[in-house]
């Protein structure tokens, strides 16, 4: 298929009941044919799996350390705009014989037929383009939260996943494999969790990744690009976006307060609240998303506070029910009666909102707000209860719940009704494997993932939504049927939004 693609045809394959799969490829799909795909991902000679890491400082080196700590892959790849950051330098040490590549594109041509799996840590805007060329060449993917930047990008890859079912994916929410996920399925089979009606979703924790003074809203000037870095390097972290000069708000780590690039608060840790609630109580899209507070809302980053609201219609003999959306140092949910009456347990596996030095995030996010000290001594001015910086609270008609993070177990408040349904609740099992392992034993064929792009697409589609909704600064009305924004063709536009940059067009097609 031609690479030029009409903005009219672009927008067609958005938001329709009847979008088909596209034929084509992506331009590294041309160059290397995958093949016939008749089973899962192969071992190699010594039973691991081999696996490319493509992003390997930041996160991506939390990811690297993970997998190969699991014992079951074999890193033969690494690739990373950046290689001579400290972080990728790190990622290197431990894997001194894997290849080394600055570009996804020229590793997959060079030895597609050595990969059986790719990690893809990198910025969100970017994952789209390097799953859609892996799955295209027979390789199953790895991708970190929240999985792509558009609600298109998240249908595509899940029809991408669905052309190739013989291959593993796996979006990096990791508290997918942990106890939150066991303990909610548990519970809900066992009816202790039913007819939930509405749900509160938080993130109260600092930013180190908001670009900057509020009051200046404008992309950063042009500075010099990091030692070893190159235009083209440069230019190929852009990918599909538009292009921007170089400056330190994006590159390294700072990329997901923009909109041209992340999706802010929500996608970064909606991923690890809401993922549980939405898959086991079969949420899908929602109907209606309100941006109900939205502070300092401005055309080029994410404002400090937002507040959003969505609701979702009945499910068979599930009621409605409503999520709202919290985020915002200052923008507190309302607690409800008896939530302190049982202390909560948090998953320390977990970096605070802030990050820390070797996901790229500062030393107040490690001695700060975010640690939970300032939030500590507060409490003790004030004699008022510590609360989380981030969590959930769950309201059923019977019962309500409060939880916090990844696999951070679930709660039922006050503490006399917990007692009350002690000898109620049933046995939780453990899980049989990490989020990682359960990545490669997919692909050895072992096991299903617990976090497919089918799984996660509808979530990352609602994280999309809240963005819309708040950019538009209006309530939306979703045709979850025909997958339209009905009142407002500019909103119905940004389900696609911008048009991919010149080069970059033909990863869309399928």
């Amino acid at each position: 298929m031609a690479n030029k693609v009409s903005r009219q045809d672009f927008l067609k394959t958005v938001g329709l009941a009847a979008s088909g799969l596209m034929l084509g490829g992506s331009a590294a799909a041309k160059r290397v044919s995958p093949g016939v795909i008749t089973s899962n991902t192969r071992r190699s000679a010594n039973g691991k799996v081999n696996l490319a890491l493509i992003g390997i400082a930041n996160q991506g080196a939390s990811d690297a350390r993970q997998f190969i700590n699991s014992g079951l892959a074999n890193i033969v790849a690494v690739c990373d705009v950046d290689l001579d950051s400290r972080g990728s330098q790190e990622t290197i040490k431990s894997v001194p014989k894997a290849k080394q590549f600055r570009d996804f594109r020229v590793m997959f041509d060079k030895m597609s037929g050595e990969i059986d799996a790719v990690q893809v840590a990198i910025p969100d805007f970017a994952h789209f383009p390097v799953c859609m060329a892996a799955l295209e060449l027979g390789k199953s993917v790895f991708v970190e939260k929240p999985m792509c930047r558009t609600f298109h990008e998240a249908e595509l890859l899940a029809q991408a996943a669905n052309k190739y079912p013989k291959l593993a994916t796996q979006v990096g929410n990791q508290g997918h494999s942990g106890e939150n996920y066991f303990q909610f399925k548990a519970w809900k089979e066992a009816g202790i969790i039913k007819d939930v009606t509405a749900v509160t979703a938080h993130m109260n924790g600092s930013r180190r990744w908001h670009p900057w003074d509020p009051d200046i809203c404008k992309y950063p000037e042009a500075q010099p690009l990091p030692a070893g870095m190159t235009e083209k390097d440069w230019d190929t972290w852009l990918t599909t976006a538009g292009y921007h000069d170089f400056n330190e708000k994006y590159h390294p780590g700072n990329w997901r307060g923009w909109y041209d690039f992340g999706l802010g608060a929500l996608g970064d840790w909606g991923a690890h609240i809401l993922d549980t609630i939405h898959e086991f109580l079969e949420l899908g899209l929602p109907y209606e998303i309100d941006p109900v507070h939205i502070r300092n809302r401005n055309d080029f980053f994410f404002p400090l506070e937002s507040t959003i609201r969505f609701r979702f219609a009945s499910r068979g003999d599930m009621p409605a029910c409503d999520i709202t959306w919290y985020d915002g140092v200052e923008n507190l949910p309302q607690f409800p009666e008896g939530y302190d009456s049982v202390n909560a347990t948090v998953d320390r596996n977990i970096p605070p909102p802030g990050g820390t030095p070797e996901q790229g995030g500062t030393r107040q996010g490690r001695q700060g707000r975010d640690t939970g000290e300032s939030r500590d001594r507060q409490a003790q001015q004030t004699s008022q209860p510590r609360r989380p910086a981030s969590g959930k609270i769950i309201y059923s008609k019977e019962l309500t719940f409060k939880g916090g993070t990844h696999s951070a177990p679930l709660f039922i408040i006050p503490a006399e009704k917990a007692k009350e349904m002690e000898s109620k609740l049933p046995e939780v099992p453990e899980s049989p494997s990490n989020h990682y392992e359960n990545f490669l034993l997919a692909c050895m064929g072992e096991e299903k993932t617990r976090s497919s792009f089918q799984t996660f697409a509808p979530l990352s589609q609602i994280f999309s939504l809240g963005i819309i909704a708040m950019r538009r600064n209006m309530k939306l009305i979703f045709n979850t049927r025909t997958k339209e924004i009905i009142n407002d063709k500019f909103a119905n536009a940004m389900l696609a939004d911008r048009f991919p940059r010149k080069g970059w067009e033909s990863y869309y097609n399928l």
